[in-house]
């Protein structure tokens, strides 16, 4: 099973465009977005129209969950005041030029989606742990910042053992998220006593619209579930990050001929 993952389009419509178009070349059996569609770009209504036109499930960013409640907070934690003045003029722009139709959709995004696959084959396979029963469902938890809040950020260098708790807690096998818009795929463990090690995997899925990695094209995920898999296994899972270029002067003018701030075009050129 081929599915792909993207996150994170903050209102850019070319960036999208040409994931959509990469992922359409692809045999491809799902497609989920894991949120923030709208926000530091200026085609809010646009992006949410085509998420709605190609039947996307989609997932609630914390951009789309303030937006959607027309609040002037977009739950950002912005640190430094720079970012919080610009922030300000964003959400402003946002909740001003989005539609009521758009906004209406963005209240009806469900915080998490969990997907459960039967992948045994037929076959009957002892787990690595002993209280699953065979052929227990592989778990597939997909959020936004984290199962615990939707803008709680899980960075690469965060510890294995608190990621581990933080999955351990969901019971998923898979984690997929964005909201850093930094990309990484990290395997964890825990080790009950006496026990195997079960084996847990983490995916930030990256950004569409708006990469922070130093790579300014846009990035989803293809996660792979061969028959192999099983829970607690470190094997049948296979995590690519694709990147895709777009038209990102496009993307840049766009919010500079806008009342955006002008350094929101500068970070798509540098990323």
């Amino acid at each position: 099973m081929k599915i792909a993952l993207f996150s994170d389009i903050h209102a850019n419509l070319p960036a999208l465009e040409a994931v959509l178009a990469d992922i359409d070349g692809r045999d491809v059996d799902a497609v989920y977005c894991l949120g923030d569609l709208v926000g530091y770009n200026v085609w809010p209504n646009e992006v949410v129209a085509l998420i709605r036109q190609r039947g996307i499930p989609t997932i609630a960013g914390n951009y789309d969950f303030g937006i959607g409640r027309a609040s002037d907070d977009c739950g950002c934690a912005y640190k430094e005041e720079i970012e919080k003045e610009r922030g300000k003029q964003s959400i402003a722009y946002t909740n001003k030029h989005v539609g009521d139709a758009e906004r209406r959709f963005l209240r009806t995004l469900p915080t998490q989606i969990r997907v459960s696959f039967e992948l045994d084959n037929g076959e009957t396979a002892k787990p690595p742990v002993s209280l699953w029963q065979p052929q227990s469902p592989l778990s597939l938890l997909l959020v936004h910042g984290s199962p615990r809040r939707i803008n709680e950020y899980l960075f690469e260098d965060r510890g294995d053992r608190s990621l581990a708790r933080v999955l351990e807690a969901t019971g998923a096998d898979i984690l997929c998220f964005g909201h850093t818009h930094k990309p990484f795929y990290k395997m964890v463990s825990t080790e009950p006593e006496g026990e195997e090690t079960y084996w847990r995997h983490a995916i930030n899925i990256g950004s569409v619209g708006k990469p922070k990695d130093g790579d300014p094209r846009s990035c989803y995920v293809m996660l792979t579930i061969n028959e192999t898999a099983r829970p607690g296994s470190r094997n049948g899972v296979e995590v690519e990050f694709i990147r895709v270029a777009y038209d990102v002067e496009k993307a840049a003018r766009a919010i500079e001929a806008s009342e955006l701030p002008d350094a929101y075009a500068d970070m798509l050129r540098t990323a």
